[in-house]
């Protein structure tokens, strides 16, 4: 594998590439456990994919914002190391499958020359900042979230509080009291608001989706705009010594807040703020780079077919609060688009936009600040592109994650029945085209990569087992999801399990329903006022499974019989020590803090030290096979099976030691000696473990 050394500027990515590709040799050597390199890469964006021996890499583009150089760069890019294909998520990143890992340091290398990055795309860490694709130009919103989001990216972006919790950690911005950020299903959420002239947000807290979503808790009616990264890095340094580390199925933020409640929250928020090291952080909006829209001259064009012309303006021109201007939504199927219409994409921006892309939490694209002049020139250039497709965030536009096509997760193809539900709605309900009222999700599993669990109508990729123990692909239907704006939303209700092939017929059967009795409600007034009952009487003939035929046993978008199945991930080849892997950790983090320390990074070098003990003291747990599952449980279990019955001697209890922590003011004196206590723990427990290996 190939250095890196000479051909980055930036000295702190550099050094992280470098980590990368030495940690790939380690653990194609087998001298890393499987499942700490899983952690590793996924920090940096290297993802498993359902086919073994190949990646999936998630950009990471805070806020969907993409400039024309860096839709290139990522162009290029996907050209070289990938097959070409862009999909955009459903958190405004873009991905890319079918990557050699040996080659991922490399590629990240290429995408750094224009400041894209990997970092926390993907694993236990703060994901991908979203906020409103309209951010900047949307006409109700109180001011641009922009720069506050931009803030919080590049603020936690390598912070240690947030690498290694035990769940991935996801925040939003939205421009209005639309709250088209979702706040209400996000670990944190933010709402932009402006009380007696001050800039700020309402917070939302504990939100998510999944098997079990859950409704965020209003935290903040109203926080100052530079008190928000102080509460984030509370709430962090929380969850990570709360939150559920063992069972993944209970380890995200809603857990915690459904176990402890938001009073007990806020209890653990208030004794973590001596550790934190801003009480306020003043986010300077005014240098935020501003828009340049270049000044091109108007290209004469004729448009052919007026009538699809104007269909078009009236489903994808997005009104924009700077006069004279509008912003351009392009509709992507599945999110799916290829190199060739991005490079035109692009320079099309550059040259006669302001040289940049927003991508949405809907998959698709927005193009800001395109001069009203100009618009019957960008359909006609994006039509060439075939990127003029009417039905911008309107029912026809259907939001799928990739499901069994590349996730190990998938269960069922996700791809392939939104695919065949678009082409019904634009031959049997083509009145659709305008309707944003019904909104259409789907995932291929429990998961809600897809959001399904908040659209109005939802599809979930499951599976059925026959009386005979053959196994069918099918859709959990649900109903009813909406969001309300400010915060408060609805999560959909599980309605009824069909077979996959069934899926168009219970669309028809719901949208048929609602053309005959709906009267000018909105699909969610609806739902609400007939109920969950109703629903599932009118689709409960298509879940029986008695009088399945052949067809039913295979996917949409596949030919061979349906298999469930999770797609293998990397093999590690040698098993290594576990404890002594996390002793290794330990070690690493000592150099971590030592490192923070001589940059005078005083909060940074503590928190390595406070992850050091406790990773020295979870390797001994872990030898004595005692659960692990947070960080206070560690703490508590090592007292209790280590201190308490002198097996090893503490002047103190561990917890007095490492709860140091949120006790003292992060300063110079303080980093310095919690680094030789963390030192000092490492040494003791080391000399403990080589003492017991020497006895057994």
């Amino acid at each position: 594998m190939r250095s890196f050394r000479t051909e980055i500027e930036n000295p702190v990515v550099e050094k992280d590439i470098i980590e990368l590709e030495r940690k790939i040799r380690l653990f194609k050597e087998g001298n890393i456990d499987e499942e700490k390199f899983r952690s590793l890469r996924l920090a940096r964006g290297v993802y498993g994919q359902r086919q073994q021996g190949v990646q999936m890499i998630r950009i990471k583009l805070p806020y969907g914002k993409v400039s024309s150089n860096q839709l290139l760069r990522i162009a290029d890019v996907a050209d070289e190391y990938s097959t070409g294909r862009l999909h955009i998520t459903t958190r405004q990143d873009i991905q890319i499958h079918y990557v050699d890992l040996e080659r991922t340091p490399e590629l990240w290398a290429q995408l750094e020359k224009d400041e894209v990055t990997l970092r926390e795309a993907c694993g236990n860490t703060v994901r991908n900042v979203t906020a409103s694709e309209t951010a900047g130009i949307d006409p109700d919103e109180p001011f641009d979230v922009s720069p506050y989001a931009q803030a919080v990216f590049e603020y936690f972006l390598r912070n240690p509080i947030g690498q290694e919790m035990g769940r991935k950690f996801k925040v939003s911005f939205s421009a209005s009291d639309a709250d088209t950020g979702l706040s209400y299903m996000h670990d944190l959420g933010f709402i932009s608001k402006v009380k007696n002239g001050v800039r700020g947000f309402k917070v939302m807290l504990g939100g998510g989706l999944g098997s079990q979503p859950r409704h965020a808790d209003t935290l903040y009616e109203f926080l100052p705009f530079d008190k928000i990264i102080p509460l984030m890095e509370g709430v962090i340094r929380v969850f990570d010594r709360y939150g559920e580390r063992k069972s993944r199925a209970k380890a995200r933020m809603k857990f915690l807040l459904k176990d402890i409640g938001l009073e007990g929250f806020k209890q653990l928020l208030e004794e973590e703020q001596k550790a934190i090291p801003h009480k306020t952080y003043p986010i300077d909006f005014e240098t935020y780079p501003k828009i340049s829209v270049t000044e091109a001259e108007v290209p004469k064009v004729k448009i052919e077919d007026g009538e699809a012309f104007e269909q078009w303006k009236s489903t994808n021109i997005v009104p924009q609060k700077q006069k004279g201007y509008v912003a351009i939504g392009i509709k992507v199927l599945l999110g799916d688009f290829y190199t060739d219409k991005a490079r035109k994409l692009a320079r099309l921006v550059e040259r006669y936009a302001a040289g940049e892309i927003r991508l949405s939490l809907r998959q698709n694209i927005l193009i800001p600040y395109v001069k009203e002049e100009l618009v019957p020139f960008f359909y006609q250039e994006l039509k060439k592109l075939g990127f003029a497709e009417p039905g911008y965030n309107k029912a026809f536009d259907i939001t799928a994650c990739p499901g069994t096509d590349t996730c190990n997760l998938g269960i069922a193809s996700s791809t392939g029945i939104a695919a065949e539900l678009e082409r019904i709605i634009k031959a049997e309900y083509p009145q659709y085209i305008n309707n944003p009222d019904v909104v259409i999700k789907i995932s291929g599993c429990m998961n809600a990569c897809g959001q399904h669990n908040m659209a109005h109508i939802g599809f979930q990729g499951m599976s059925i087992r026959t009386k005979d123990k053959l196994v069918a692909p099918a859709l959990q239907v649900l109903l009813g999801g909406a969001n309300f704006g400010n915060g408060k939303g609805r999560f959909a209700d599980k309605v009824v399990k069909v077979p996959s092939k069934r899926g168009p017929q219970a669309l028809r059967l719901i949208l048929d329903d609602y053309e005959a009795n709906g009267e000018n409600k909105r699909f969610e007034e609806y739902y609400a006022e007939k109920g969950e009952h109703y629903f599932y009487d009118l689709l409960k003939h298509l879940s029986e499974i008695e009088n399945l035929t052949p067809e039913d046993f295979i996917d949409w978008g596949n030919t061979e019989k349906y298999k469930k199945e999770i797609g293998v991930g990397e093999c590690a080849g040698v098993i290594v020590d576990l404890v002594a892997t996390l002793f290794f950790e330990s070690q690493e983090k000592i150099e971590n803090a030592e490192e923070a320390l001589k940059e005078k990074k005083w909060a940074a070098s503590i928190y390595y030290s406070y992850q050091s003990m406790v990773n020295s003291a979870k390797a001994l747990l872990t030898a004595e096979k005692t659960k692990t599952n947070t960080h206070a449980s560690i703490i508590k279990d090592f007292d209790r099976l280590f201190i308490e019955t002198g097996k090893i001697v503490f002047t103190n209890s561990f917890e007095e030691l490492v709860l140091k922590l949120n006790k003292k003011a992060p300063n110079e004196a303080f980093a310095k000696s919690y680094l030789e206590d963390a030192k000092w723990v490492l040494q003791q427990l080391e000399a403990y473990r080589k003492l017991e290996l020497q006895e057994a």
